[in-house]
């Protein structure tokens, strides 16, 4: 059974490898500095980081920010030595089954298989491309942005809502 469980820095253990998992999946202009992400972990009243368990043992991790009217899911991770073993299909419907809402996600353009392939597993699991201007704001000055699309599912109507959704990533998430 897929259990998504909110951890703190106080949780040593869970924490320790939702981090370690953080910076072996995604690469520093993908994610925030590591002090950062541990005071938004324990602080921020939106930002849920959480650890992914089966059967009590540690499989990945999915962090995302409650924006009252929708979710966004900014990080999720497997294990990379459990990865193509379905573990994604089956935490995202756990997860959205958990938060009970429109979910909004970034993807990176479909500029290669590999983000070919992400987007086509999120459509398969109730997910909608939004192939509109979107630009992820660096989470670091002197970084630089980078060209994304949003994904969502559940009942928003980003046709109009695409450019609120918008302001409240660039707002709550990013600083800008």
């Amino acid at each position: 059974m897929i259990e998504i469980k909110q951890v703190k820095t106080q949780q040593e253990a869970d924490y320790a490898f939702v981090e370690q998992l953080m910076h072996t999946a995604f690469p520093q202009e993908e994610r925030r500095d590591t002090l950062q992400q541990r005071e938004y972990s324990d602080m921020n009243p939106l930002f849920c980081n959480n650890i992914i368990l089966e059967d009590g043992k540690q499989i990945g991790m999915i962090s995302y920010w409650n924006m009252g009217d929708f979710f966004y899911i900014e990080h999720f991770a497997i294990d990379p030595t459990l990865r193509n073993g379905g573990y994604g299909k089956r935490v995202l419907e756990a997860v959205k089954e958990q938060l009970q809402g429109p979910i909004v996600l970034e993807v990176e353009e479909p500029n290669d298989e590999m983000s070919t392939r992400r987007i086509n597993f999120y459509k398969r699991l109730g997910f909608t491309l939004h192939e509109k201007p979107y630009m992820q704001p660096p989470y670091r000055k002197g970084d630089f942005g980078l060209p994304m699309f949003l994904m969502s599912c559940g009942e928003l109507d980003m046709d109009h809502d695409f450019e609120r959704v918008k302001s409240a990533l660039y707002k709550e998430v990013y600083g800008q």
